[in-house]
């Protein structure tokens, strides 16, 4: 099985136009105004235009945090997302109504600490569950959790697919992904110079470590 690649919070045209060109799954834009990582939804179309003209299959996976559903249809109007990700303490009741409005794949973060955080997974009406660390900024610290839970989760629910994000890095990725088996790894501050700047060494050594080259 071939492991996607998603960036997450891609904050720069050079930045957007490496990492496509890098041949990544995934693109992550982030529109929680809190985040390290926030991206204005006013410069969102011009960054989502440079990542599409350097590659076309590459898809773009809009970050949103307890949104009101009119944020979503809002960015969405004005950004060509594909993919709409759930990144807060939203229940199943508002990711269905979101899944129903948006007419795009939705994804649901879970944070893990314990097993009991992946004995339901099944009850989401999304299109994958992204598997991340329990940490106050939602992702994107460096912060790993226990994978054994994330393998865990892949067992348990077989149809699932798993995205497995938190604390990856060029180092650790081709260990985890040996463990777990996810369909797609997520990296944001692993292959970053800081906070919303991407590294071109680390991200070609990321992309080289899960492709096993």
């Amino acid at each position: 099985m071939t492991t996607r690649i998603k960036v997450c919070g891609i904050t720069l045209p050079d930045d957007a136009a490496m990492v496509a060109s890098a041949g990544v799954d995934f693109i992550g834009l982030n529109f929680w105004p809190r985040s390290k990582r926030y991206l204005n939804p006013d410069r969102a179309p011009m960054i989502a235009g440079v990542a599409r003209s350097m590659n076309t299959t590459t898809k773009l996976v809009g970050v949103f945090v307890d949104p009101e559903l009119d944020e979503i249809l809002a960015v969405a109007a004005r950004v060509e997302l594909d993919i709409i990700q759930l990144h807060g303490d939203e229940d199943v009741e508002l990711a269905t109504k979101i899944a129903q409005a948006v007419y795009r794949p939705v994804w649901k973060a879970i944070p893990v600490a314990t097993s009991r955080d992946v004995e339901r997974l099944d009850v989401w009406p999304v299109d994958a569950i992204l598997l991340d660390a329990p940490v106050p900024g939602r992702g994107g610290a460096g912060t790993k959790f226990d994978h054994q839970l994330a393998r865990e989760a892949r067992e348990r629910h077989p149809k699932i697919k798993v995205v497995l994000a938190g604390g990856l890095d060029p180092i650790n990725v081709a260990a985890a992904i040996h463990l777990v088996e996810p369909w797609c790894v997520d990296v944001a501050s692993g292959v970053e110079a800081g906070p919303g700047i991407k590294d071109k060494a680390k991200l070609a050594a990321f992309v080289a470590a899960v492709r096993g080259e």
